[in-house]
């Protein structure tokens, strides 16, 4: 069955591929949809509602603190007052007048153990490795991914939770990984955290955590090592996940039960070994999946996004665009609408699912 979209608003956005195909979006329940984009030396914030009502303008413009570190993944507060950075040897916070807040120290990220460091002590190493960090959406606590201090033949990665106000460590769980890089995911009900580490060809962890205030609870789902955490939405208890490689998405309750499960449909003219599913995947809405399927020369002429029931992960059909087909990685919103980039125009295009009779 084909399901026609229907383009609701467009906008020009240099760079704005990092919002479907990379880390650079923040969404809060209740709260706004940001872009968070690398411009330079700086962080640029950008309202989704009012750029695509002509607000072309960043809403918050923050000095990035290491300049030559280009990873890592970062948050702005919910009330846009600060930014949190992180970094390659420290997790920051930066004022929206530029100022440093407060900066929590950790191990270097860099992939020589024990290497050691010369001339200003936030030099950057060699080597791509990174964590993370998310402001909690009460704005109270920041969670962040980070490697401990070093000790001889002793490699820990640590998940802590710090004091928003002033970056004290309120608690830590240890880590049984060895990122390539990681992110955050915050869970709609306000108290879970979901964490993210990928680590290259050895697979992908999956953590769930929560802080009550006193202690900090912490499970897994990495029974096989390899699930993606790709969405949350206030309309489910749980979440959803797709397999490393694209062999089926599956709906998780909380503790890592699957709920439901689905395998993608064959390419054209092909096998079903030949398909898998991307990492752009996510819930449109409560009711709506949308996920993408390219085959595995990733052919664009091959590329499709379904769209698929929430609850069962069965089929309703493949997404037919007016404008012509798009190949690349979509982002849902959660209200009913999803994004796709178009790198050639450098425009952001927000869509929905046409009316039962516009088709």
């Amino acid at each position: 069955m084909s399901i026609t979209a229907q383009l609701r608003d467009s906008v020009r956005l240099p760079g704005g591929g990092a919002l479907v195909n990379g880390f650079a979006w923040e969404s809060r329940e209740g709260g706004p949809c940001r872009a968070l984009l690398r411009n330079g030396n700086e962080l640029e914030v950008y309202d989704l509602r009012e750029l695509f009502t002509g607000e072309h303008a960043p809403t918050l413009v923050f000095p990035l603190p290491w300049p030559r570190w280009d990873q890592g993944v970062h948050s702005v507060s919910p009330d846009g007052r600060f930014a949190v950075f992180s970094g390659q040897r420290a997790v920051r916070a930066v004022g929206a007048d530029g100022k440093t807040l407060w900066e929590y120290r950790h191990g270097c990220w860099g992939p020589e153990v024990g290497h050691p460091h010369t001339g200003d002590e936030q030099e950057v190493c060699r080597g791509l490795e990174h964590g993370s960090c998310r402001v909690s959406d009460d704005g109270r606590l920041v969670w962040a991914h980070v490697v401990a201090e070093p000790e001889p033949e002793n490699w820990q990665e640590r998940w802590v939770v710090l004091d928003a106000r002033d970056g004290r460590e309120l608690a830590w769980l240890p880590l049984e990984s060895a990122a390539a890089g990681s992110n955050h995911l915050p869970h709609p009900d306000g108290v879970h955290m979901g964490l993210c580490i990928g680590m290259g060809q050895d697979g992908i962890l999956l953590h769930w955590a929560r802080w009550d205030g006193e202690k900090l609870t912490g499970w897994d789902v990495n029974e096989g090592l390899d699930r993606i955490l790709t969405d949350v939405h206030p309309g489910h208890p749980g979440f959803l996940t797709v397999e490393h490689y694209g062999a089926d998405l599956r709906l998780h309750a909380l503790d890592g039960t699957v709920t439901a499960e689905r395998e993608p449909e064959p390419a054209d003219g092909g096998d079903e070994d030949e398909t898998y599913w991307d990492y752009g995947c996510g819930f449109v809405d409560a009711d709506t999946v949308i996920a993408s399927t390219a085959d595995s020369d990733r052919c664009p002429e091959r590329a499709r996004h379904w769209l698929l029931d929430a609850h069962t992960l069965r089929i309703r059909g493949v997404v037919t665009y007016p404008t012509g087909p798009v190949d690349g990685d979509v982002r849902p919103l959660g209200d009913g609408t999803w994004l796709t980039y178009d790198d050639r125009s450098e425009t952001l295009h927000r869509w929905a699912q046409a009316a039962v009779g516009a088709e």
